[in-house]
C-alpha cells in the first residue's frame, strides 16, 4: 500500500484569495503540494517542472504582498492628505484663544506667558539650525564629554569663522548653560520624586481600604428607623441647585431632586437661578411651576445682582429666614443627578456624629465614553475620588469640598463662616474652614452622583484654570489662618505642604518646567541630562498608578501621560496666576454642558409612559425632537479654536525631537516627539468636541 503522501490524486489544497481592490479579479492560487518537498526523490523532468510552478506560486505571493503594501501605502497618504487639509482648515477659519481675553490685566499676562514660550521656540530653532551645520562639519560625536575633549584636544591655529564660533559656544554651554540648566533639573526631579512618593502613598492606603474592605457605616439604628419610616428620624433637609444660564441640563437635576425618596414635609428645593437669559429664567421657572403642581416642596429664587458667582448664590440662599427650620444641605451642581436613595445611604451617617460636618459623594460620568477628552477626564477624576478622596476621607477625616453631591450640617457651615465671595474655590474655601474649627468629613465611595463631563477642551481648560488658580489663591488667604489654629502638627503639616503645595503647587509646576522647558533644553546644551528613567519609567509607572481605579481605559495609558503633561500649560499658568493673584485668577466661566444625557432620559420616559413624573412633567416628544434638530443645527455653526501657547510648545518639542537625532538619543527622542504631536493635536482643538 503506497504511503498517502505518494498519491497522485492529490495535487493540493486550493486556496483563494481575495483583492482589496475592487478592480482586481479573483485570483486562485495552487498551494504546495507534499510533492514539493520530495525534490530529491522526483524525476529531473517532474524537479524542473516543479520549480516552474513554485515560481509562479511565489510571483503571485510577491504580487499580493506588494499589493497590499501599495493600499497600505494609499491609506497612509490619504490620512496625511485628510490630517494636512484639517490642520488648513484650522489655520484658515479657527479662533485663537486669544478671542478669550477680556480685560487688559488679563491680556498682559496672557501675552506674557506666550512671549515667554516664543522666545523659547525661536531660540530652539536658531540653535537647531547651528547643530545641524555643526553636525555636517563633524562636530558630533553622540556625547558631550567626547565633544569638550576632541575641542581641548584639537591643536591651536587657524580655524574658519564657524569652527572659532562653535567652539565658543561649546565652551559656553560648558562653563555657563549647563550648571545652571542641570541643577534646575535636579531640583524638578526631587519635587518629581516627592510627589510620585505621595502618589504611591497614596495609592497603597487605597489598596489596604480594600483589602481591610473599609469604609464609613451608619449606625444601625439609624438606618432602622428609616426603613421603619419613624418620622422622629427624618431630619430636616434643605436641597439647592445653583445654576447659571444652564438651560441644556436643567430639567433633569430639577427633576432628579424632586424624586428623591424622603418626606416631602421634611424637604425643601432651592432653585437658586443666576441666569441672565431672560428665556432662560423662564423655562426653568416654568419647570419648578409645575413640580409645585406635582406636590413637591420647591422654590424659584432669582438674584438681581450676581455678586460672588456661586459663593454668592449659596451665601444668598442661607439668608432666608426659614433656612433655621432645617439641619441639613444638600447641595447639586445643574448637571447632577443624584439617586432616589441618595438621602437615605448620606443622612444616617450623621446620627449621633455630632462631630461629622461632610458627606461627600462620588461622582459619575453618562459621557465618559462619548470621546477622546472625556474618556481621559475620567482616569483623572476616577483618581481623585477612589483614591485621594476616599483615603484622606479614612485616614485624616478630612478633604476638598467638591463643590456638589454632599450633605452639609448647616451648623458646621455657620461655625465656619459660611460661604465667602474671596475665591474661586468657594468649596475648597469652606471645607478648610471647617476643618480648621475641628469639623471631621465622610467621603462614600460606594454612593454614586450621575453628572457630565466637559467634552469640548476649550470647556475643560477654562475648568482646569479655575481649579489650579483658586487653590493657590484660597493659599494666600488660609496661611496665616492654618498657622494659628488649634490643631495638632501633623494637620497643618498634611494641610499647608500635602494639600496645598505638593498637589496643587508642586505637581504642575515641574509638570511643565521639567517637560516642557528643561527636556527640550537639554537636546541643545547636551552637558546637562536627564536620565532615562526620569523620562520613561517614573511616568510610565505614576501614569499605571493613576489608571488602576479605572482598568478599563488600559488602552488610553499612553495617551493619558502625554495628555496630562499637555494640560501641565495651562495648570501652570492658572497656578502662577492664583499665586500672584493676577487678573485670570478671579475668572469665573460655568462649564458649558451639552445635555445629552437629558434628551437621551426624556425620550425614554415619554417611551416608558408611567414613570413621567421623573421629569416633572408630562413632556411633549414633538418638542423634544425639535430641541434635538435645533441643536444639531447650532452645532453646525461650531467654530475650532487655535491655542497659540500649545502649538507653540509643540513646535518647540518637535524641533528638539529633531535635534536629539543628531546625537542618537533614542527615548528622548520617541518621547519629545510624541509629546510634541500631542501639543499639536491640542493646540489646533482636534480632541474632544469643538465649542460654539
Amino acid at each position: 500500500m503506497a504511503p498517502w503522501w505518494a498519491k497522485g490524486s492529490h495535487k493540493g489544497t486550493s486556496l483563494v484569495v481575495k483583492m482589496e481592490n475592487p478592480n482586481w479579479s479573483m485570483v486562485e492560487l495552487e498551494a504546495p503540494s507534499e510533492e514539493d518537498f520530495l525534490i530529491g526523490s522526483t524525476p529531473t523532468g517532474s524537479r524542473e517542472k516543479i520549480r516552474g510552478k513554485n515560481a509562479k506560486q511565489l510571483t503571485w505571493v510577491l504580487l499580493l504582498k506588494a499589493h497590499r503594501a501599495a493600499g497600505c501605502l494609499t491609506s497612509i497618504t490619504s490620512t496625511f492628505l485628510s490630517f494636512g487639509s484639517t490642520v488648513r482648515r484650522r489655520v484658515a477659519f479657527g479662533r485663537t484663544d486669544d478671542n478669550d481675553i477680556e480685560t487688559d490685566e488679563n491680556k498682559a499676562v496672557k501675552t506674557g506667558f506666550y512671549n515667554c514660550i516664543k522666545v523659547f521656540l525661536w531660540l530652539s530653532l536658531l540653535l537647531f539650525c547651528f547643530e545641524i551645520a555643526a553636525y555636517f562639519k563633524g562636530w558630533h560625536f553622540g556625547a558631550p564629554n567626547l565633544q569638550l575633549q576632541y575641542i581641548l584636544s584639537v591643536p591651536v591655529g587657524f580655524k574658519d569663522l564657524f569652527d572659532w564660533l562653535y567652539t565658543h559656544w561649546v565652551l559656553i554651554r560648558v562653563a555657563y548653560l549647563a550648571p545652571p540648566l542641570q541643577f534646575l533639573a535636579n531640583v524638578c526631579i526631587v519635587l518629581f520624586l516627592i510627589q510620585s512618593m505621595d502618589r504611591l502613598i497614596l495609592c497603597l492606603g487605597c489598596f489596604w481600604i480594600r483589602l481591610k474592605k473599609i469604609k464609613p457605616i451608619p449606625k444601625h439604628e439609624a438606618v432602622a428607623d428609616l426603613e421603619s419610616g419613624e418620622d422622629s428620624f427624618f431630619p430636616m433637609v434643605l436641597i439647592q441647585i445653583p445654576m447659571c444660564n444652564e438651560k441644556e441640563v436643567y430639567q433633569q437635576s430639577i427633576a432628579a431632586v424632586c424624586s428623591l425618596d424622603w418626606p416631602k414635609s421634611r424637604i425643601l428645593i432651592q432653585v437658586l437661578d443666576d441666569s441672565d437669559d431672560p428665556m432662560t429664567q423662564l423655562l426653568i421657572k416654568e419647570e419648578v411651576h409645575k413640580w409645585q403642581q406635582e406636590g413637591a416642596h420647591i422654590v424659584y429664587r432669582h438674584r438681581v445682582l450676581r455678586d460672588g458667582y456661586k459663593a454668592g448664590n449659596l451665601k444668598s440662599a442661607m439668608s432666608c429666614s426659614y433656612v433655621k427650620d432645617y439641619e441639613f444641605v444638600a447641595i447639586f451642581d445643574a448637571d447632577f443627578q443624584p439617586s432616589p436613595d441618595f438621602l437615605k445611604r448620606t443622612v444616617p451617617h450623621f446620627k449621633d456624629n455630632e462631630d461629622l460636618g461632610l458627606v461627600q459623594t462620588r461622582w459619575s460620568f453618562v459621557n465618559k465614553d462619548d470621546n477622546l477628552l472625556t474618556r481621559l477626564q475620567n482616569i483623572n477624576l476616577s483618581f481623585h475620588f477612589e483614591v485621594e478622596q476616599q483615603v484622606n476621607g479614612v485616614f485624616i477625616n478630612f478633604f476638598g469640598f467638591n463643590g456638589t453631591a454632599g450633605v452639609w450640617r448647616i451648623k458646621a457651615l455657620e461655625e465656619s463662616g459660611g460661604w465667602l465671595e474671596r475665591t474661586t474655590v468657594e468649596d475648597m474655601d469652606i471645607a478648610v474652614r471647617a476643618h480648621l474649627r475641628g469639623w471631621k468629613f465622610i467621603f462614600l465611595n460606594d454612593v454614586e452622583c450621575q453628572c457630565e463631563l466637559p467634552e469640548s477642551y476649550e470647556a475643560y481648560r477654562k475648568q482646569q484654570h479655575r481649579w489650579h488658580s483658586g487653590p493657590m489663591q484660597l493659599f494666600r488667604l488660609c496661611l496665616p489662618d492654618i498657622i494659628r489654629a488649634k490643631i495638632s502638627v501633623w494637620k497643618k503639616f498634611n494641610m499647608i505642604f500635602l494639600f496645598f503645595l505638593l498637589r496643587k503647587l508642586i505637581l504642575p509646576f515641574y509638570s511643565f518646567t521639567l517637560f516642557c522647558i528643561i527636556l527640550p533644553m537639554t537636546m541643545f546644551v547636551p552637558e546637562a541630562e536627564l536620565p532615562a528613567w526620569v523620562v520613561c519609567y517614573i511616568p510610565a509607572t505614576m501614569s499605571f498608578l493613576n489608571i488602576l481605579p479605572a482598568p478599563k481605559s488600559f488602552p488610553f495609558i499612553v495617551p493619558y501621560l502625554l495628555f496630562e503633561n499637555t494640560m501641565s500649560v495651562t495648570k501652570f499658568n492658572a497656578m502662577v496666576s492664583g499665586l500672584f493673584q493676577l487678573g485670570s485668577s478671579y475668572e469665573w466661566v460655568v462649564t458649558k454642558k451639552f445635555g445629552r444625557s437629558s434628551e437621551g432620559d426624556l425620550v425614554s420616559l415619554v417611551e416608558k409612559g408611567p414613570k413621567h413624573q421623573r421629569v416633572g412633567s408630562e413632556p411633549n416628544l414633538d418638542e423634544i425632537q425639535a430641541d434635538l434638530k435645533q441643536e444639531q443645527k447650532t452645532r453646525k455653526t461650531k467654530h475650532n479654536r487655535i491655542y497659540t501657547k500649545e502649538l507653540a510648545l509643540a513646535f518647540l518639542l518637535l524641533t528638539a525631537s529633531a535635534r536629539s537625532l543628531l546625537s542618537a538619543q533614542g527615548i528622548h527622542f520617541y518621547f519629545l516627539l510624541f509629546q510634541g504631536i500631542s501639543f499639536l493635536l491640542v493646540g489646533l482643538d482636534l480632541i474632544g468636541e469643538q465649542v460654539l
